[in-house]
């Protein structure tokens, strides 16, 4: 897995061309809707943020089995999941269907891919030889951003991508010692990690590897929500904070992660300020994404666990399987 995060960088370039391949045609839409779960559903969250401001219209996550009430049929629904089988992203593709709307499929294969091929659907083949779905963010990034410019409610950012996977490259051996120390400094205390703005998508990355690789609990929150409830919840030295900021966050922003950090600190827990590095927003996104998953893999080694296995989830989609709705 670790060969797989390092692997980002060309990871990038080949989303980049499996997107070209699937010879998508442009056609505006009323918005993007990005459905799918876990590691399949991530990179609408960061393809979001990556745009930012320069978004013209919504790209909006789903992950559950329905899209919203409120959808019609001018929208575009991109059904993400790297197996095929994700019960609730096949439901979410059923429901697209009977609304109307425009369907992209981005996947390995399974039942979501058959289902494609037999309605004449765009198909985004992914690479099936990555050990889980986690370890394909840099596919789904690159996915929902470039079907997001497809719809017509975003520029193509393929020229910041691919400059940022150099940057990547260059920094590969800084960012693994960053990650180790980061992993040292949490010690066995639980990370809550909050983000803001560009940061916020990457918080819930950094929390959900952290659960998957390292097999320990981890949370996120988001600035300045955490400011008006979380802060109260602060004591003691089990938990540790990691804040991570964006030089181009609100100013507002910035205060608030400062004193938020001293806030938490008071309390007696560790806090971490963490500044996303990179000349684009693109590149300050995927800098901090990459530490995090390097960090959850410093931290399952320093557990000794071995990342790979989610036998819990295994055993919670078998017992969702054997009974019941």
């Amino acid at each position: 897995m670790l060969d797989d995060v390092l692997a980002i960088p060309d990871h990038l370039r080949d989303a980049l061309w499996r997107v070209e391949s699937a010879r998508l045609e442009p056609a505006d839409a009323a918005g993007l809707m990005v459905c799918g779960m876990g590691g399949s559903a991530i990179g609408g969250d960061l393809a979001a943020a990556a745009l930012g401001s320069q978004l013209t219209g919504p790209l909006i996550t789903v992950r559950g089995y329905e899209l919203p009430s409120w959808v019609t049929p001018e929208w575009t629904v991109l059904c993400s999941s790297y197996s095929g089988d994700t019960e609730e992203t096949l439901a979410c593709f059923d429901a697209a269907e009977a609304l109307g709307a425009r369907r992209i499929v981005a996947s390995t294969g399974g039942a979501l891919v058959d289902g494609a091929r037999e309605a004449g659907l765009p198909v985004i083949g992914l690479p099936g030889i990555l050990p889980a779905p986690r370890t394909a963010v840099a596919y789904m990034l690159i996915c929902a951003a470039e079907v997001a410019a497809m719809a017509g409610i975003a520029p193509r950012i393929h020229t910041e991508i691919d400059a940022a996977a150099t940057f990547l490259a260059e920094r590969s051996g800084e960012l693994q010692a960053r990650a180790a120390e980061i992993a040292e400094r949490l010690g066995q205390s639980t990370p809550v990690v909050l983000g803001a703005d560009l940061t916020a998508p990457v918080a819930r990355r950094w929390k959900t590897q952290i659960n998957e690789n390292a097999k320990c609990p981890a949370f996120f929150s988001e600035l300045p929500e955490a400011d008006h409830n979380e802060i109260c919840g602060w004591s003691g030295e089990s938990f540790s904070a990691i804040l991570l900021e964006d030089a181009d966050q609100h100013p507002r922003e910035r205060r608030r992660f400062e004193l938020t950090g001293e806030v938490i600190a008071s309390a007696g827990a560790t806090v971490l300020r963490l500044e996303a590095e990179g000349e684009t927003r693109i590149a300050r996104l995927l800098w901090t994404t990459m530490l995090g998953d390097l960090l959850s893999l410093k931290l399952a080694e320093a557990g000794g666990i071995d990342p790979l296995p989610v036998e819990a989830i295994e055993g919670f989609k078998a017992a969702l399987a054997g009974g019941g709705e």
